[in-house]
């Protein structure tokens, strides 16, 4: 098997994780560094668990953030289907060969009764695992229950005591003790396939070069690879991902921490960023570099800098990462994908030149897109004045300054930043007002806040006409 083939498959069981993400993203990597195929394929086998809408948000998500892949849902070839429940007849073909050939067999075992072997182990402080009741009913035995209707699964015979050796990809040799393992579950009662048989089946028959998945599957890989022998099938090259943790090196759980990509993208993180901070989650470049584009990953990747100690989520770490995207970006390509925030707010953006200049001056200060239209709110429709502002704005002091602004405003023949700077500094050496007695009368005025941008860039963005407007306001009529 020469060509690379590697595959994504999530269960459709919610949104796209951080941790399904940087499985998705180092998969992508992968596939890209070494011109080879990438795959979404749907592991829908467990329908108590499945959300409406989750497979279309999971193909919507990996589309927002460029991974685009090559075979899937939409983009069929030999291959398809790529959504498991579309391949049923596949699993049942395969658990029944296992069946005929002696390496697996039927378990009639209701759910309370495998509660109760479970607890008796555990209360022994055994190894919780079948305990294989099942295995010595005789044919005849079978064939009555199952003419009497009684429900079973198919269960795969592990071997006892057996050393199962491979090679990972990021971990060198493992072994593992088949006496660790439970006989899992293949086939369920309704005839649905668990992750283990679909998973092996559909790997194989989609010719999947590398298996590149989370480290809690690495318990799995004996009956993985015990699969393959049984189906007389050579596996795959193997290669599990270290975790992803929070700063206190617990396990970043879905069900404890706010993980949702779109969440994430909800509240102003950039794709880039995004992309960027996930991919440093465990792999790490040659050099100290910290920041690349999704192509300069796909050039840079490689399986063999992916560590095997847990990767540490930091927070801080991507809000810097993603100030740095912030301020770096186009200022036009920030501007497209903040306005649809600044249209919910309801300003006016008839202006394009006002609002490109907001932005500008926004994304030096910000962190996320969303704090870039909270910053905003100062030119299109400032906050109310406190009364003591108010008294501020109304000292004769004040007056005077906003006055003066008034006058020479209108009359000032450039409008750009050094003509309004040297106007600002004239208006200190004529009126002999400075510092906050000064700029706090402008800032209160022309975006009601005492503190804001410089003087020159608040003019510029909010022009001329709107500028003198804002300062008549607060002057008798």
């Amino acid at each position: 098997m020469n060509e690379i083939r590697v595959r994504f498959a999530p269960s459709p069981t919610g949104y796209l994780h951080i941790g399904g993400l940087r499985t998705a993203l180092y998969n992508y990597l992968f596939a890209r560094k070494e011109k080879g195929t990438f795959i979404l394929r749907i592991e829908d086998t467990d329908k108590s668990r499945q959300v409406p809408g989750a497979i279309e948000n999971l193909i919507n998500t990996l589309n927002a953030l460029g991974l685009d892949y090559d075979e899937g849902p939409g983009r069929e070839s030999k291959f398809a289907p790529y959504i498991q429940s579309e391949r049923l007849s596949l699993y049942k073909e395969h658990a029944q060969y296992l069946l005929d050939s002696g390496f697996a067999y039927p378990c009639f075992c209701s759910p309370e009764t495998l509660t109760k072997m479970r607890e008796e182990q555990q209360s022994k402080g055994e190894f919780v695992k079948y305990d294989r009741r099942c295995l010595s009913l005789t044919k005849s035995e079978i064939e009555q229950k199952i003419a009497a209707g009684e429900k079973y699964v198919i269960r795969l015979k592990m071997p006892d005591n057996r050393k199962f050796q491979f090679n990972d990809l990021i971990r060198g040799e493992v072994e593992m003790d088949s006496n660790q393992s439970d006989d899992q579950v293949l086939l369920k009662s309704d005839g649905f396939p668990t992750y283990h048989l679909a998973a092996v089946v559909d790997d194989h028959l989609m010719q999947i070069s590398h298996i590149i998945r989370g480290e809690e599957w690495l318990s799995s890989t004996p009956k993985h690879i015990y699969l393959y022998e049984c189906l007389g099938w050579e596996t795959p090259k193997w290669v599990h991902l270290p975790l992803i943790l929070n700063a206190d090196r617990t396990k970043l759980s879905k069900r404890m921490n706010d993980v949702s990509v779109d969440s994430y993208l909800a509240k102003g993180y950039l794709k880039e960023a995004l992309i960027n901070f996930v991919a440093l989650l465990g792999w790490h470049p040659s050099d100290d570099r910290e920041l690349f584009t999704l192509d300069e990953l796909c050039n840079a990747f490689s399986l063999e800098r992916v560590n095997k100690a847990g990767a540490i989520f930091d927070l801080t770490k991507l809000d810097w990462m993603n100030g740095q995207y912030l301020h770096s970006l186009p200022v036009e390509d920030i501007a497209m994908r903040c306005k649809h925030l600044f249209l919910e707010k309801g300003y006016d953006l008839s202006d394009e030149n006002k609002y490109q200049l907001a932005i500008a001056v926004a994304r030096e200060r910000c962190t996320l897109l969303n704090e870039i239209v909270d910053y905003c709110k100062m030119f299109y429709q400032p906050e109310e004045l406190k009364n003591d502002d108010i008294k501020t704005l109304l000292a004769p002091e004040a007056q005077k300054v906003l006055a003066w602004f008034a006058t020479n405003l209108p009359i000032l023949s450039a409008w750009d930043t050094e003509s309004i700077q040297n106007l600002v500094n004239s208006g200190i050496a004529e009126l002999g007002i400075k510092g906050k007695k000064f700029y706090t009368p402008l800032r209160l005025a022309l975006i009601h806040q005492q503190h804001g941008p410089e003087l020159p860039s608040t003019f510029i963005i909010l022009g001329k006409e709107e500028s003198i407007k804002r300062l008549q306001q607060y002057l008798p009529s």
